[in-house]
């Protein structure tokens, strides 16, 4: 914006000047001419009257000296002629007695009384020049005519001065006006700087960024409070809604757990198999709600803890093993296969964290795989070597891409297939929080997250971290 602000006062300084200068230039060159011309005819007309008494008494002698003294002392150039256009004398050089009308055809109009001004380029070895012709008459007779003249060049030298100095002085004026627009537009714009640093870090996540109101334009200035105003009553909202839910869940435990004892308790005191069936059925679904609870309260902790300032380096091999130790009983009861990965690879995350994040890959994975399938979980380097990719790979029935794209929404649940049964898998069944718990679990240690297709089915759950510094 600086950099536009700044455009903007040059291009119109560049205007202003264009407006001003080139008609004072033009204006100048002119005024210039016409001052020539005026001191011409004032010059041909001392000279006429001066040289009318020699012309009448044919003593041509003496005038040769008189054009010679005014070309030394004026730059110009004279010539006297006679009634019939015959030179008789000429401080440019001509010979007398030549014909000055096939010479300056201007001649020929002063000898019928009319004074002529006019200019004529370079031509046969003459320079461009600005003339005058007057005739010189006595008692109304014209007895000869007087042509003066002054090299164009002289003029022009005299008005490219003058332009080279208007030149300059646009150019030091261009250079105050970029001098003064910087500072001018650097003023206006510092008041942004601020607020676009605390919206990047208010768009992270980051609900204490502030403003601040720096020095600057007032507008820009109520820019700064409004946006301060904004984030705090943000962060007034998002705290009480993180407190709403943690509370809410947190309460909600207490109940659901003694709620799902009761029934228990109940189902050796159930006759008949009707009942018994349908107790089983009231009992998972109080299980079901016991793990919605907690995956809230999860989501909860990691939005008021997202700062992720207990990262630590880890070795993810050694976390891979230690939740595969406690979730094995638990595969083994359904013949599935649990394979890890012995490649250390050092990542910097939490290691709560990344163990919640391991417990609820393997979770679906397990509830996911048929009977005697097979979740392989391994760790290896992304190809730009910046991230360490942790994969949790099973062999169900998998998603297609639609389905990959929203198994990260909150609440949201595929249909259930029928690999996903089983007794101990239906205690594992979803809540639609478990990915999402994942994905923000990952985001607050700098990670990301997504699901892919895996080869011959199933699901490549791939969690990104960043690798650990050396």
């Amino acid at each position: 914006m600086r950099r536009r602000l700044l455009t903007t006062y040059l291009a119109l300084t560049v205007i202003v000047l264009v407006a001003l200068e080139i008609p004072l230039a033009l204006s100048y060159r002119a005024r210039e001419r016409s001052s020539v011309v005026t001191t011409l005819q004032r010059d041909a007309f001392v000279i006429a009257n001066d040289s009318e008494e020699t012309l009448e008494h044919d003593a041509h002698a003496a005038v040769q000296t008189y054009v010679d003294d005014y070309a030394r002392r004026t730059g110009g150039q004279a010539a006297i002629v006679d009634a019939e256009g015959r030179v008789v004398a000429d401080s440019g050089g001509a010979p007398t007695g030549s014909s000055a009308v096939v010479r300056w055809p201007e001649v020929a109009q002063a000898l019928r009384g009319s004074t002529v001004t006019g200019a004529r380029s370079a031509h046969g070895g003459e320079p461009s020049v600005l003339y005058v012709a007057v005739p010189v008459s006595t008692s109304g007779q014209v007895i000869g005519a007087v042509r003066v003249s002054y090299p164009s060049d002289r003029i022009d030298d005299k008005v490219h001065r003058y332009w080279s100095v208007l030149f300059v002085a646009g150019l030091a004026c261009l250079a105050a006006a970029a001098a003064i627009g910087w500072f001018m537009a650097r003023w206006a714009t510092r008041p942004l700087v601020p607020v676009r640093r605390a919206a990047a870090r208010l768009g992270r996540g980051d609900l204490t960024a502030r403003a601040g109101v720096p020095p600057g334009p007032p507008e820009l200035q109520d820019l700064a409070r409004t946006f301060d105003d904004m984030a705090a009553r943000l962060e007034d909202l998002v705290g009480a809604q993180k407190a709403f839910v943690a509370d809410a869940s947190h309460q909600l435990r207490t109940p659901l757990t003694a709620l799902r004892l009761r029934l228990e308790n109940l189902e050796g005191e159930v006759a008949n198999d009707e009942g018994r069936e349908d107790l089983a059925g009231a009992i998972r679904e109080a299980q079901r709600l016991s793990r919605m609870v907690d995956g809230l309260l999860s989501l909860a902790r990691a939005d008021r803890d997202g700062d992720g300032e207990d990262r630590v380096s880890i070795d993810l091999a050694d976390a891979i093993d230690e939740r595969l130790e406690i979730w094995r009983p638990i595969a083994d009861e359904s013949g599935i296969e649990l394979v890890g990965s012995d490649v250390m690879r050092e990542v910097r995350c939490s290691e709560d964290r990344l163990a919640q994040v391991l417990d609820n890959l393997l979770a679906n994975a397990i509830s996911a795989s048929p009977d005697g399938g097979r979740i392989e979980v391994r760790a290896c380097s992304s190809s730009d070597g910046r991230w360490v990719e942790l994969h949790v790979i099973d062999q169900g029935p998998g998603l297609d891409a639609d389905q990959r794209r929203h198994a990260f929404d909150r609440f949201w649940r595929a249909e259930p297939t029928a690999g996903a049964s089983g007794g101990q898998r239906d205690r594992l069944g979803g809540t639609g929080l478990g990915l999402a718990i994942v994905a923000r679990l990952a985001s607050v240690d700098g990670g990301r997250s997504e699901l892919r297709a895996a080869e011959g089915g199933g699901i490549d759950a791939v969690v990104s971290y960043p690798v650990a510094p050396v």
